[in-house]
């Protein structure tokens, strides 16, 4: 085994990021080369860096030039248990062995993925009116009201962004009020969805037009908050309105399928699969239009790989990406260099500390992210920061109060 960029040490790090926390793997080769990478255990996947911590024994000693190699003895070891916190831990390691590499031979990550395809990717300006309606008083301005989702509309156009996404919400004598049963607010494990849910939905959709105006793209997700006949009344009930797609988060593929046969909208889907086996049944069904990757959770070699199977059954890709600035980096070396590119993801509302925290920000121009040069990733978190900003120990999807009996 080569002796060059052997790893001498394997760590995770995490700071708070108001509400929820970024979590980071660093990697230390015996040349002083430092690989990074940003996981995340708020989205429903707590031990993650557990799972990383219990397996940085195995990685130590070994090659990030050899990051393939290290991920399948790590996938050997772990074959039992693959998939989930096990896979999100695999993905965040290789994610780490990527930036290592690409340090040592100093280039930028996607030269390790074949080059750049694009210099710059179209955007879409996600959660948008949920950070500001949902997350309060995490993002500023607050949204209480349909006025303030009106503001948020405008203002999206202002700053040069042709796309935004946004998620279920309705209103009540003037006051926005959001639904994510499938996330446990409220707690309703039935998933049904009522006439009250469908027509503020379509309110919310129509105000965010007048507001955006007709050249804005709009994207709704409805995430795990239906099951198929919710889903279907959803998309009947909006199928006059013009939309660039409908996110629908479901683990039956065959479901999907009869959705997307269903839907005058395009339908994107798969954001919480992991491994190429997952995403298979997907494709074979032609469930989707558009294949959502997490590449944090996958790791982006990996993502690679999904990526070319959805080519290979005619599908888009676009990421998975609400995380820190450094996830946005890692989407945007995967977008950079992915042939089947649909959009890319980015979050442009942040919590007030944000831009402390990491040595480069994303460049946002006309509504597009411009690829950087810079080696690695081209960001890096600042460890003095940080450690300003200890993490939180209730936080994310985890941290919402229990459900009344």
């Amino acid at each position: 085994m080569t002796s060059k960029a052997r790893i001498k040490e394997l760590k995770t790090l995490s700071c708070s990021a108001s509400w929820r926390n970024y979590y980071f793997v660093k990697v230390t080769t015996e040349d002083d080369i430092v690989g990074w990478s940003e996981f995340d255990e708020g989205f429903g996947s707590p031990g993650v860096g557990a799972v990383i911590e219990q397996l940085a024994g195995r990685v130590v000693g070994q090659s990030a030039m050899q990051h393939e190699r290290i991920r399948e003895d790590l996938h050997c070891v772990t074959r039992p248990g693959s998939g989930g916190v096990v896979g999100q831990a695999l993905g965040a390691i290789e994610n780490a062995l990527l930036d290592a590499k690409a340090k040592t031979l100093g280039l930028p990550c996607y030269e390790l993925l074949g080059g750049k395809v694009r210099d710059q990717m179209r955007v879409y300006w996600s959660h948008c009116v949920t950070w500001r309606a949902a997350r309060i008083p995490h993002y500023q301005p607050e949204i209480t009201t349909a006025d303030g989702v009106r503001d948020l509309a405008r203002e999206v156009r202002a700053k040069g962004f042709t796309a935004l996404k946004t998620n279920i919400f309705r209103y009540e004598e003037g006051q926005i009020k959001g639904w994510s049963p499938g996330f446990g607010t409220p707690f309703l494990p039935e998933l049904n969805v009522d006439r009250k849910i469908i027509k503020g939905l379509r309110e919310h959709l129509e105000i965010m037009r007048d507001a955006a105006g007709p050249d804005m793209d709009i994207l709704l997700d409805l995430n795990f908050n239906a099951k198929t006949e919710g889903y279907l009344k959803i998309l009947r009930e909006i199928a006059d309105l013009d939309m660039f797609w409908i996110e629908i988060d479901s683990l039956n593929p065959q479901a999907l399928a009869h959705l997307r046969s269903h839907s005058q909208h395009p339908i994107a889907s798969c954001e919480t699969l992991i491994g190429v086996q997952q995403f298979l049944p997907f494709l074979r069904e032609q469930a989707m239009d558009v294949a959502i990757v997490d590449t944090p959770w996958n790791g982006v070699w990996q993502s690679m790989k999904i990526a070319a199977a959805a080519e290979a059954h005619e599908v888009n890709v676009a990421c998975h990406n609400f995380y820190g600035h450094l996830c946005t980096m890692m989407n945007a070396h995967f977008c950079a260099a992915v042939p089947n590119l649909r959009i890319m993801e980015v979050d442009i509302d942040r919590i007030a500390w944000d831009h402390e925290l990491f040595t480069h920000l994303p460049e946002y121009v006309d509504g597009h992210l411009v690829i950087p040069d810079r080696p690695g990733w081209g960001t890096e978190p600042i460890e003095e920061a940080l450690r300003a900003h200890p993490p939180i120990k209730s936080h994310g999807l985890t941290a919402r109060s229990q459900p009344k009996r």
